[in-house]
């Protein structure tokens, strides 16, 4: 299975979108035909079941498509989603150094963290896998920890959660910080672009790889900085296709 940390950080730039209503597995493959390179689970803001994370992780071993997941919060929960499959995980609303080393606690195993060790599962395609050490040292160089900056508490903390040895990337959340330094929606202010500028130079100062969850004009603005890039989810997807389809029907 391809290694998107290892493609990351070969200089190259990866790019996904967000899941949070569709549960079929079918989906995984039409989102690898249409050439990202991952999908985003979000847990946070959807209904999503473990066991439709464990499924549609699944299906994106089976396609080698890069499968992550945003976290509700901080907790061995984290663990376990990755346990059913998934290689990365972005914790929301992360602030402080302190739950950025939360983060590897829980994602990363030992010496880096205290990830539990889940053996043969959904994390081996239920085939027989490494030896322990070996095992360890490989899901650690797969898997990737995303620190979500999207609080005003966050941007002034940047700089300390860059330099957590562990977290792999920095991802910008717009709609969230936007609110946090209050200007609800306003995500193309000077204001935004700052705090965002500020985010990308820690990044490159400390190692981290810089990413963002957002439109196409902030995604253009910032381009030459991004490693990562996410943009939209299925909600979006489905209701522009269905508008679409509407509009054309009734033209007859």
């Amino acid at each position: 299975m391809t290694n998107l940390k290892e493609k990351l950080y070969g200089g190259e730039k990866i790019y996904g979108t967000m899941l949070r209503v569709v549960r079929n597995p079918a989906i995984i493959p039409m989102a690898k035909e249409a050439g990202f390179d991952f999908v985003m689970l979000d847990t946070e803001y959807s209904n999503y079941t473990i066991e439709t994370v464990h499924d549609l992780a699944q299906m994106a071993r089976a396609v080698d498509l890069g499968c992550f997941f945003r976290a509700t919060m901080l907790s061995k929960a984290v663990s376990r989603y990755l346990d059913a499959g998934t290689t990365g995980v972005m914790v929301p609303m992360t602030e402080t150094k302190e739950m950025a080393e939360e983060i590897v606690h829980w994602s990363k195993y030992p010496p880096l963290g205290d990830r539990g060790f889940a053996g043969v599962g959904a994390i081996t395609g239920y085939m027989a896998g490494l030896p322990h050490a070996k095992a360890m040292e490989a899901g650690n160089a797969n898997v990737l920890s995303i620190a979500q900056i999207e609080t005003r508490k966050a941007i002034e903390n940047v700089e300390e959660i860059a330099q957590v040895e562990g977290i792999d990337v920095l991802l910008i959340g717009p709609n969230d910080l936007s609110i946090s330094l209050g200007i609800p929606g306003d995500t193309m202010n000077p204001l935004m672009i700052e705090a965002i500028t500020k985010t990308s130079d820690a990044c490159r100062k400390y190692g981290k790889k810089f990413a963002i969850h957002g439109g196409p004009k902030m995604l253009e603005r910032f381009s030459d900085r991004l490693d990562m890039m996410m943009m939209q989810n299925d909600i979006d997807v489905l209701r522009t296709g269905l508008k679409g389809i509407s509009e054309k029907i009734h033209q007859f």
